[in-house]
């Protein structure tokens, strides 16, 4: 269940820092690649990871299980669908009502990337809860899953600046994000590992 865990781990860093570069790419024809594109970007995209973060650390508190697990990795997929079918026109309104550069791109950032990222932002803290076995060594295993996230955040970086966006078009890299999602989904969700549950270690006194 380790291996699972961190390896969807990864691959959220990994789909993360794809789907924001694409944003500079969706976003250009439009307001253009300037620092506050970039930085409209990036704010949503901190934003939503916050919010995300927030969301899944409460909802792991209920039982958690690598079905619900499942069902986050699916639903950050159809999110990505309309996404992918939709910035165009989008963008295309969104310049229709204001073409500064600054309001627009923060606006079609906030329309078209806080709801995918939101939901991509509750696998972490539900990754760590899955992978903690005792309150002990639960901030060493939440250092190493983020550690092993950010290796994902810096592949997909370099993956997609480099070579994906050399090779294919933004749509289709954008549906092989959400097919990679569902995909990973489906396993957690049909092919439940055993929970690690978290103990409280002996030598700590109970408050």
């Amino acid at each position: 269940m380790q291996i699972f865990i961190l390896a969807c781990a990864f691959m959220c860093g990994f789909l993360i820092m794809t789907i924001e570069l694409l944003g500079g790419k969706i976003l250009s024809p439009y307001f253009g690649g300037s620092v506050y594109v970039w930085g409209s970007i990036i704010t949503v995209f901190m934003l939503a990871l916050s919010i995300g973060y927030l969301f899944g650390g409460k909802l792991s508190l209920k039982n958690p299980n690598t079905r619900k697990y499942g069902i986050i990795f699916m639903l950050a997929a159809l999110t990505v669908v309309p996404l992918t079918m939709g910035h165009v026109a989008v963008s295309e309104w969104v310049f229709d009502v204001t073409d500064d550069p600054r309001y627009g791109s923060l606006l079609a950032s906030t329309i078209l990337f806080l709801i995918p990222t939101i939901i991509l932002g509750m696998i972490a803290p539900y990754s760590v809860r899955l992978l903690v076995r005792t309150t002990h060594s639960s901030g060493q295993t939440a250092g190493f899953l983020y550690f092993v996230s950010t290796l994902g955040s810096a592949g997909g970086t370099l993956a997609t600046s480099f070579y994906l966006v050399l090779w294919f078009k933004i749509d289709h890299i954008l549906y092989g994000s959400a097919l990679i999602l569902f995909t990973i989904g489906l396993i957690a969700f049909f092919f439940p590992q055993p929970p690690l549950s978290a103990t409280v270690n002996p030598n700590e006194k109970a408050e």
